[in-house]
Order: C-alpha cells, then sequence, then structure tokens
C-alpha cells in the first residue's frame, strides 16, 4: 500500500469512527432508568460498527509507518496490537450486554446488570487504550507524518485513560463519575476518543491531498533537498 493510500484510508477510517462512536454515547442518556431493548441495542450496533472501523484504522496506521519509517515497524505494531485487544475486549462487552437485553423479557440497564462489562468497559479498556495512544503518539512524533498537535493531544489522552485504571476501586454505579463503570470512565472517555479521532482524520485528510507538502513547524516531513548535478 502506498503512502498517500495508506493516509487516505487512515482519514476515512478515523473519520467513520469517530462519527459512529459521536452518535452512539449520547444513546446512552436518553432514558433516567433501564432503556428499551431498542435503544440498548441500536447504540450497541452503531459501536459494534465503529469497532470495525476501528480495525481498519489501526490498520493502515501500521501500513502508514511502515511505508515511512520501516525501523519503526516495531512501534506501529505495538499500536495496531493494543488497538486490536481493545477492539476485541469491547466486542465482547457488547456481545454480553446484548445477550442480557435480548434473554430478559423486560427492560433492564445492562451497564449494571452485566456485572462481566464493569472492569472490561472500565479498566482493562482503559489501559489498552492508553497503550494504543501512546504508542500512537509516539509513531506520529518520530515519522512526522502528522501535526505535532496530534502526537501532544495522543499523549494527554492516554495519560488520562490511565488515571481511570484505579476506578475498579470506587463502586458500580453509572451515575458516579469514578466508579468501575461510571459515566467518567466510559462514557466521557469514549468521547473524548471520538473527538480525537475525528481530528485525526481531518488531519490525515488534508495531509493526502495531492501537492500537499510538509511546512515548517506543522510536524510532517521535510521535502528532501534536491540533489546538484554534477
Amino acid at each position: 500500500m502506498q503512502k498517500t493510500a495508506a493516509r487516505r484510508m487512515t482519514a476515512f477510517s478515523a473519520l467513520a469512527t469517530a462519527v459512529a462512536l459521536i452518535v452512539e454515547v449520547p444513546l446512552y442518556f436518553v432514558y433516567s432508568g433501564p432503556p428499551p431493548d431498542s435503544n440498548v441495542l441500536a447504540r450497541l450496533l452503531i459501536g459494534i460498527l465503529a469497532l470495525g472501523c476501528l480495525l481498519v484504522l489501526v490498520t493502515s496506521l501500521r501500513e502508514l509507518v511502515r511505508t515511512a519509517r520501516p525501523d519503526l515497524e516495531w512501534a506501529g505494531t505495538l499500536a495496531f496490537t493494543a488497538g486490536v485487544a481493545y477492539t476485541v475486549v469491547t466486542l465482547i462487552s457488547s456481545g454480553l450486554e446484548a445477550g442480557a437485553v435480548i434473554q430478559t423479557d423486560r427492560p433492564i440497564d445492562p451497564t449494571i446488570a452485566v456485572s462481566g462489562t464493569y472492569i472490561l468497559y472500565g479498566t482493562v479498556s482503559r489501559m489498552l487504550l492508553a497503550m494504543f495512544l501512546a504508542a500512537t503518539g509516539y509513531t506520529l512524533s518520530r515519522t512526522g507524518l502528522l501535526p505535532r498537535w496530534v502526537h501532544r493531544t495522543a499523549y494527554a489522552l492516554a495519560a488520562v485513560n490511565l488515571a481511570f485504571m484505579p476506578s475498579l476501586f470506587f463502586g458500580n454505579t453509572p451515575a458516579h463519575f469514578y466508579a468501575a463503570n461510571g459515566w467518567g470512565t466510559t462514557a466521557l472517555m469514549g468521547a473524548l476518543f471520538s473527538y480525537w479521532l475525528l481530528a485525526l482524520g481531518v488531519a490525515a485528510h488534508r495531509a493526502a491531498r495531492p501537492g500537499r507538502r510538509g511546512r515548517p513547524g506543522d510536524g510532517a516531513a521535510p521535502a528532501p533537498a534536491p540533489v546538484s548535478a554534477r
């Protein structure tokens, strides 16, 4: 895959993932009590589609890094592996929620009723997402493929995710900000990640435009100097 094609795939998949997540997150706050099955299944379906797009994103990012800097392929592979692990863990959590909702004959709030997802959506996901963001930030900072603010915000968001890992010690009330399944640990982190992906997609789209060249200070790799004829 050529670098331009990888940039375009990165931009498209990041934007698609971001849009799906931005649509999904508000659906968790529509009802104050147990939501109807249609609400739960709709938001899970949107989330599953978002995770499919995320798989494309982590694959295209790894290819982009491998093409630009083969010596940094190990870092791109680390970001890829963490991204895939995060996707699998979240898909398992979604499956547990969907199964519980389909099985029961009354409305339930799966964020409370399905205890198996508490640390999958919380502590485990926060650790994997922090690894993905840190590795992605490192590769982008060393390759100069995107503006500096992209990798700097990736580092900041990775640190925030790490700060939420101890939330498993603070109960299971979704209305609490800092809890195993609290809205800060899950919904807020998902929202921040989605808007970061949106910004990443926009930056990658701009970088993939024909004739686009790095400018001083934008984090892109400078164009090579012409070789004089002898």
